[in-house]
């Protein structure tokens, strides 16, 4: 055991408590470790049994440490032979690894966790406020107030109805710590992980241009994440957009219709089979980018399950209301009048303009709401008794909310991620959530994605439009994180 005084080259921190009040779970959402083998998190008493540092690194180097200690087992009568030592006043350090050198077996606890606060550590005190507030928690803040370390106290919310002592327990630790702040392990989200760090920056000043240093490095990455999620995205919508799957039909298959619908309905379920492939790619590309193991993408084959888009709910919940999409069709009709218009030099005096305009947005009005439809063409000749092979091409969905949905469902299960803490140890399977976020879009981010959309649909994307749709999304990314579960 290290009985030196000199502060630890980098800012450490020590995360103490009593059995079972969340100081595993605190760690593992802080640095967002979901895996049992790097940090175990369990119902049974005493799981944490030694110190565990876990560094937070970037770029290779280490820029700040957490040190996993075992609960307290003896705190009241740990905190009277500490008394003893000392004699009368307050003990001193000097006091505490006099305890630590000379303790017995029955004080092991006591020693391992006060052993990285000798060696200069600060405190990240657990506490459970839903607990009665004991003498053995009172006696536990006296020693930890007797090592004169930085001490954040940290009354973590794991139960909604958190009984009549918090009062007393902020008042408590209040006197002993030289700050409390709340946290919930199981459901905080970056913002709130961000607070809790930045309140280190409060309690520790002779570390404060590191922890600085490492705040603002976590803030990049979690920039760079929502750069790469915009990138996959984009990715996944057009590919899904220009998805299509197509089946060789015999003359038989055409004459006769019972062969002819059977063949469209096995060219269905491969289509939404595919669709779903590429979202399930997707997500788990996100869920990888965010450092969740045990949420899952979505397995289901032969269905979109929260996204599915034979499903005439998904229409209600998710995608754009009628009106904003005949909006956006009359402009993308408007558009494509205007090549008309331009084509002709001007000879139909805008009729063209007009035309598209009117006929786009009667449309969507009339189709926005519907069940998607499959565009189904037959490629090569008609002319039957040549032998000539014909094909069965379908997809994607004609209706124009289908991109739109398509967006909502990838915005809200992102939005679940996001939601997902680390210190939960359930698995679980990715869902989105029930409210979309298309219809929340400025006029001017929906004319641009629907233009964009368009073009994706037909099988040749805009990449001049690509840089403008990848900002976009970077701002309804940050909107979604913004916006609470």
């Amino acid at each position: 055991m290290s009985t030196g005084s000199a502060r630890p080259v980098v800012p450490t921190f020590a995360v103490v408590g009593r059995v079972n009040m969340g100081k595993s779970a605190v760690i593992a959402t802080l640095l967002e470790i979901d895996d049992n083998d790097l940090i175990r998190i369990s119902p049974t008493p005493g799981e944490t049994t030694a110190c565990q540092a876990h560094p937070v690194i970037f770029g290779g180097q280490e820029c700040l440490r957490f040190i996993d200690t075992p609960g307290f087992s003896r705190p009241i009568e740990a905190m009277r032979a500490i008394q003893a030592l000392h004699g009368e006043g307050t003990p001193s350090l000097a006091t505490l690894r006099t305890f630590c050198a000379q303790a017995s077996d029955e004080f092991g606890d006591e020693t391992r966790l006060l052993t990285p606060l000798l060696d200069g550590a600060g405190i990240l005190y657990i506490v459970d406020p839903a607990k009665p507030l004991r003498d053995d928690f009172l006696a536990e803040m006296e020693i930890l107030r007797w090592t004169g370390r930085p001490r954040l106290a940290v009354l973590n919310r794991r139960n909604e109805s958190l009984g009549n002592d918090e009062d007393a327990w902020r008042s408590h630790l209040g006197a002993a710590f030289n700050l409390v702040r709340s946290f919930d392990a199981h459901h905080a989200r970056y913002d709130e992980r961000l607070r809790l760090l930045k309140a280190l920056l409060e309690i520790e000043e002779t570390q404060r241009p590191k922890l600085e240093e490492t705040i603002r490095l976590l803030e990049g990455e979690w920039e760079r994440r929502r750069e790469e999620t915009a990138e996959i995205i984009i990715t996944f919508l057009e590919s899904a957009f220009s998805l299509r799957v197509s089946a060789t039909l015999e003359e038989r298959d055409l004459s006769i219709p019972a062969r002819r619908e059977r063949k469209t309905t096995e060219l269905s379920k491969r289509y939404f089979a595919a669709l779903s492939d590429l979202e399930r790619t997707c997500f788990s590309q996100l869920l990888n980018i965010y450092r969740h193991h045990l949420l899952t993408a979505q397995t289901q084959l032969d269905s979109f399950q929260e996204i599915d888009l034979e499903s005439g709910e998904t229409w209600t919940k998710w995608g754009l209301g009628r009106g904003q999409l005949a909006t956006i069709s009359a402009l993308l009709g408007g558009t494509a009048g205007l090549a008309v218009d331009a084509a002709t030099g001007g000879l139909t005096h805008g009729a063209g303009s007009l035309f598209g305009a009117l006929s786009g947005g009667i449309a969507a009005w009339f189709k926005g709401g519907s069940l998607p439809d499959l565009r189904i063409s037959l490629r090569g000749g008609m002319k039957l008794a040549t032998g000539e092979e014909k094909s069965l091409a379908l997809g994607p969905p004609k209706n124009p909310n289908f991109p739109w949905v398509l967006l909502d469902g990838v915005l809200t299960r992102y939005q679940a991620i996001l939601a997902r803490a680390h210190g939960r140890r359930d698995e679980a399977t990715l869902h989105g959530l029930a409210a979309g976020f298309t219809r929340d879009f400025s006029a001017e981010q929906r004319s641009l994605l629907g233009k964009w959309f368009s073009t994706c649909l037909k099988g040749s994307p805009n990449r001049g439009l690509e840089p403008e749709v990848y900002t976009t999304l970077i701002r309804v990314l940050k909107d979604v994180n913004e916006r609470a579960p």
